[in-house]
């Protein structure tokens, strides 16, 4: 039957990964620099010798299958009426859908956000706002902005219904391009992002990949199908539900560290554990992502010490190294300028695990629920905003400090319930997988051909 090649265009390496379709297992993967800035596939052919020289005996590749997050990925800008509500609901669906959110906006767009929007370096604009059949003065109040700042990128059109007539009139005849489709938040509260995410999709697809160059890749490699995100979320919806007679694992939690965002997907409902516990605000999403855009290893190490005090930078820093000192932010700004270093001393392996451990923690942090005490005089109330994911059965870590460093297991705890944030609703009691081998994405992408395949070999590989 051959193998299937499946390919990952990062923003620092190009990743192959190689699949034996009739012994139904992984040969094995290489990977090379991406080389985006000249021709990507140089990077890929480069990847592709190293990984033939390695497996001389590989059958002949008979499919491939690629995701991007070459270029910086894919970025939008999601707007909204209620910064709560449908705001939120555009912002979860641009992530998603694989995109890194560079700006959400509520209620009416000011002239000062339309000239941020012009400056700014985004793909795509999700446009939402209102239920269907509620208010519709403010998304057609925006449409009317951003036809007037005609910003060279695709709209996409995801709010009330009923406005939906008034913007295809106002659009029509202008340069833009545009998409209308289902409200992200049809009733209140209630999520409907399937639509938009297909047509972010499409527009990855179709028009973003050729813009940065990519597209060219195709020709060798096959269509480049999803956003590398995106095929991750993928892999652990599969992961968590399983296919036919494949069980899956139930709700997991999957850290992605990386040298510019640290990416958390959570699989599973999130509702409330507890009988005195209300939920409130915007329905969850089963299959979540977040992204941190100021959480990464090299790109974002500057961002990262700038949330932490030389104090608290201690308390995640390893106590048996004596190569700390209250100079840490010149060290990151080192790893920011020097974004392929790989540590080459104990204190600095020391100083990337204190590194990967803040990433973890901060973006968990940003990720999960919370409850929050209401005193009555029937007693007290509790109401929840967010997942409640103290049930979580596995952590999966990857990402390249994940996958190479010794005590990955130690660096996920930090995903754990702690004594400070007694009111987030963090993992308690779960079991630790590390994506060793590199193949989440992989998964993802090979899942869309082949799911039962897919799933057997993440079972197979997460150790």
């Amino acid at each position: 039957m051959g193998t299937h090649l499946l390919v990952d265009f990062g923003s620092t390496y190009t990743k192959l990964t190689a699949v034996d379709l009739e012994k139904e297992t992984l040969i094995g993967s290489a990977r090379a620099m991406t080389t985006v800035k000249t021709d990507v596939i140089e990077g890929f052919n480069l990847a592709l010798e190293k990984l033939k020289n390695a497996h001389e005996m590989m059958p002949e590749i008979v499919q491939i299958s690629a995701c991007s997050s070459a270029a910086g990925g894919l970025k939008m800008a999601a707007i909204g009426l209620v910064e709560e509500l449908t705001a939120e609901a555009a912002k979860r669906a641009c992530l998603g859908a694989g995109a890194l959110v560079n700006h959400v906006f509520s209620h009416h767009l000011s002239k000062k956000e339309i000239k941020i929007l012009k400056s700014a370096d985004i793909d795509i604009i999700l446009l939402a706002g209102g239920t269907d059949g509620g208010n519709n003065e403010c998304i057609i109040h925006n449409a009317k902005r951003l036809k007037e700042a005609d910003l060279g990128v695709p709209i996409i059109v995801a709010g009330n219904k009923d406005a939906a007539d008034t913007i295809d009139e106002l659009f029509q005849n202008t340069n833009l391009e545009y998409y209308i489709v289902d409200n992200v938040m049809p009733k209140l509260k209630k999520l409907n992002v399937d639509d938009a995410k297909h047509i972010i999709r499409k527009i990855f697809i179709d028009k973003i990949i050729e813009g940065k160059g990519i597209k060219k890749a195709e020709q060798k490699t096959g269509e480049i199908i999803m956003p590398t995100p995106e095929a991750v979320l993928v892999a652990s919806e599969l992961l968590a539900k399983g296919h036919e007679e494949i069980e899956g694992l139930g709700e997991l939690m999957v850290i992605d560290i990386g040298g510019a965002t640290t990416d958390v997907h959570t699989i599973g409902e999130g509702t409330p554990k507890r009988m005195e516990v209300i939920l409130k605000g915007l329905q969850e999403p089963f299959a979540k992502r977040t992204v941190e855009g100021d959480l990464g290893m090299r790109y974002s190490a500057n961002a990262l010490v700038s949330l932490v005090s030389p104090f608290e930078f201690k308390q995640y820093y390893d106590t048996d190294h004596n190569g700390f000192n209250d100079n840490f932010k010149e060290h990151a700004q080192k790893l920011h300028d020097h974004v392929d270093y790989l540590p080459d001393t104990s204190e600095d392996e020391a100083f990337d695990e204190a590194l990967a451990r803040i990433c973890t923690d901060y973006s968990v942090s940003r990720h999960v629920g919370s409850v929050e005490v209401v005193y009555t005089p029937l007693g007290n109330m509790y109401y929840q905003t967010g997942k409640d994911l103290t049930d979580v059965q596995y952590v999966i870590g990857t990402g390249g400090v994940l996958i190479n460093h010794p005590d990955a297991k130690g660096i996920l705890k930090e995903v754990e319930q702690k004594s400070n944030r007694k009111l987030e609703l963090r993992p308690k009691h779960s079991q630790f997988l590390i994506d060793k081998e590199y193949i989440m994405a992989a998964m993802g992408l090979l899942a869309q051909k082949n799911p039962r395949l897919a799933l057997k070999l993440l079972k197979r590989h997460l150790t």
